[in-house]
């Protein structure tokens, strides 16, 4: 799981260790208020810029991405003040996405357990939710095709049901992570972008998980040939090895914003620490020099998308997905139907408990299994990974037809 999805250059590397070291002597903190900065900050939003679609050019670096998250809310908001429109401050998002975990970031994500410890009214006002493009869960009769344009256009039936003068935006995950490693069909994104280009409401990408060539493109967004204008990133930005998130703003909002909008009051003292970013310069410099990204496109993703299909065939299997180093597997009882064990998420438990008996880090959501492995794993990790996959199955099926489950 390359950590918690964010260790993505693995353990060990001495240039990112060096890096922290060099710029703790140099300069440990700096603030970035009172037009302040650092070099390294100033270095990395150069290469944030360069590598990120081109309509971003500006960065406001966070903590987390639940942070980056947070200020995004803000900024869309903002951006429609600044436009004389105060009343569209409406932001729809997605049941079972994941944005974080602080009362904005779990208010954006459609996790309802998060939802209730909020509080009895559940969510910040102004927040609404439509449903995932989860096929493989929800689908029913429908082809993957049809129920991605199903799902997509459950948008504009929100944004016609709140008033289209009223909504803000529109957030998602390219590939939702947390919520069970959800793969929308290939119909859903391109039906999105044409929604939210109709109805001119602003279009946020959280790639806190899906940046920085999880999906063989640098960026989620760009596997799926969206247009955001908000980029949400944290994790893979430093592999991990420092906290740090950023938020990318299109030139459409930041022109308004720097343009119409004076003082934004919003800011953290740890934006853009100079450790951090220093970290995450040697990070990305790493990418860019060994061709990191296009080696999971090239190569890495193509191998373990042939050897992951394979695990279709296991009686316990009833689907197997993947796009770029991102993959999972549903347990069923019965792969004709698509039905679920009940109650869900005890024989996922399970199999999560022999994996990590046998050497393997899988993560659990409910019966669906998956994995997020480091974008330098090698096609003799990914058979030694797929080996485990294989025996940890076969012993999940023996326990789960000894204790009735089958």
């Amino acid at each position: 799981m390359s950590g918690l999805w964010c260790v993505a250059l693995g353990y060990g590397r001495k240039e990112l260790i060096d890096a922290a070291h060099r710029q703790m002597t140099e300069l440990p903190y700096y603030n970035s208020f009172f037009q302040s900065s650092t070099p390294p900050a100033i270095e990395l939003a150069r290469i944030l810029a360069e590598v990120t679609p081109p309509q971003f050019n500006q960065v406001f670096y966070t903590g987390s991405g639940s942070e980056a998250n947070d200020t995004m809310l803000r900024l869309v908001r903002r951006y429609w003040q600044l436009l004389e429109q105060p009343h569209r401050n409406v932001i729809v998002s997605r049941w079972n996405g994941y944005h974080g975990s602080t009362v904005a970031g779990a208010s954006l994500g459609g996790m309802k357990p998060m939802h209730e410890q909020l509080g009895p009214d559940g969510v910040l006002p102004g927040i609404v939710h439509i449903n995932q493009p989860y096929w493989f869960g929800e689908g029913g009769d429908m082809t993957p095709a049809e129920f991605g344009l199903a799902r997509a256009r459950e948008l504009e039936q929100k944004i016609e049901e709140i008033g289209p003068e009223r909504v803000a935006a529109f957030i998602g995950e390219p590939v939702q992570g947390a919520g069970g490693l959800v793969i929308p069909p290939d119909t859903y994104w391109p039906e999105i972008q044409r929604i939210v280009d109709k109805y001119g409401i602003l279009f946020v990408s959280d790639e806190v998980i899906c940046g920085f060539g999880r999906t063989g493109q640098w960026f989620g967004c760009e596997h799926y040939g969206t247009r955001p204008d908000f980029l949400t990133m944290a994790k893979a930005l430093s592999s991990g090895y420092l906290p740090i998130g950023g938020l990318m703003v299109s030139d459409r909002v930041s022109r308004v914003l720097v343009e119409k909008g004076g003082e934004f009051f919003h800011g953290f003292t740890y934006s853009g620490h100079p450790a951090a970013c220093a970290v995450a310069v040697a990070n990305l410099e790493i990418f860019r020099r060994e061709h990191i990204v296009e080696r999971v496109r090239t190569d890495l993703a193509p191998y373990l998308a042939t050897r992951w299909r394979d695990l279709a065939a296991h009686p316990l299997v009833g689907e197997a997905r993947c796009v770029g180093l991102l993959a999972a597997i549903e347990l069923v009882p019965d792969k004709s139907s698509r039905r679920f064990f009940e109650p869900r998420g005890e024989v996922g438990m399970k199999m999560r408990e022999t994996c990590t008996r046998n050497g393997l880090v899988m993560r659990a959501t409910r019966d669906t299994l998956f994995i997020a492995p480091p974008l330098v794993i090698s096609h003799a990790e990914i058979d030694e990974l797929l080996s485990k996959v294989v025996r940890s199955l076969d012993e999940t099926t023996v326990w789960a037809r000894a204790e009735g489950w089958l």
